[in-house]
């Protein structure tokens, strides 16, 4: 597989965690324990195939009306991650970021989200997007809401408002669109990810569960990545289409 061929933005949605549990008559927090080791394996090759970023769905808006003590585990889970991971984040070069409403973590999840995004601000290798407390409607209400009180202060024009201030205004202003997004576990939607990036986004949907999505499946996607033709609304040249 040559560099040319993969993409540069990967976005997952990592789905079916529960459903691996019970088809193995575990509790889910087994299944989220394991999730845990595949976006571990996941990032790394990511890191290996030089892909310029790793944005991964980990916890959603919606996610907050689970049970307490399943939203309690994985708060935990992450803080793990977290605090666990940093030494491979610096032997790797990653530099972590994060999108959402972070202001709805818990404090310690948040406090140890700052420290290693901190200390990997200086990275200069893949950048991994963690999307926590996130939902693709709510980011575009809160930029609108940045916008209007843009205007409202005499700052903008309401004309004045383009595609490219809009933009501008999202969690992440500097994060392109990514190339490809991945779901697991075979469902046939977007569950309010990323709305306004994935306009011209390719889409991968796998039958496979999270917990069991690792090098040979993200290799996998990409080979599928590769055979697909990319136009953006456009029409192939004659020299490119023959």
């Amino acid at each position: 597989m040559t560099g040319g061929s993969l993409p540069r933005h990967v976005a997952i949605i990592m789905d079916g965690n529960g459903r691996w549990a019970k088809a193995r008559r575990l509790p889910r927090t087994r299944g989220h324990a394991e999730g845990v080791e595949s976006v571990r394996a996941v990032t790394r090759l990511c890191a290996k195939r030089d892909i310029g970023q790793l944005t991964l769905y980990a916890f959603s808006e919606e996610n907050w009306k689970r049970p307490r003590r399943e939203v309690g585990l994985l708060m935990r889970l992450l803080r793990r991650f977290l605090i666990g991971e940093r030494g491979e984040i610096m032997e790797n070069r990653i530099r972590l970021a994060s999108i959402g409403r972070l202001h709805r973590l818990p404090d310690e999840v948040r406090r140890e989200l700052e420290e290693t995004e901190r200390l990997s601000a200086a990275n200069t290798g893949m950048v991994l997007n963690l999307a926590l407390s996130y939902g693709g409607r709510q980011e575009v209400v809160d930029a609108m809401r940045a916008i209007a009180r843009r205007v409202r202060r005499g700052e903008i024009e309401p004309d004045a408002i383009t595609e490219e201030v809009v933009a501008a205004h999202l969690y992440q202003p500097e994060m392109p669109p990514p190339d490809l997004l991945i779901r697991t576990a075979g469902e046939m939607r977007i569950s309010n990810f990323l709305l306004w990036q994935i306009s011209y986004t390719e889409l991968h949907v796998t039958g496979t569960c999270w917990p069991d999505f690792r090098e040979e499946a993200l290799d996998e996607a990409f080979a599928i990545y590769a055979r697909r033709v990319r136009k953006f609304g456009g029409l192939l040249s004659e020299k490119s289409s023959g």
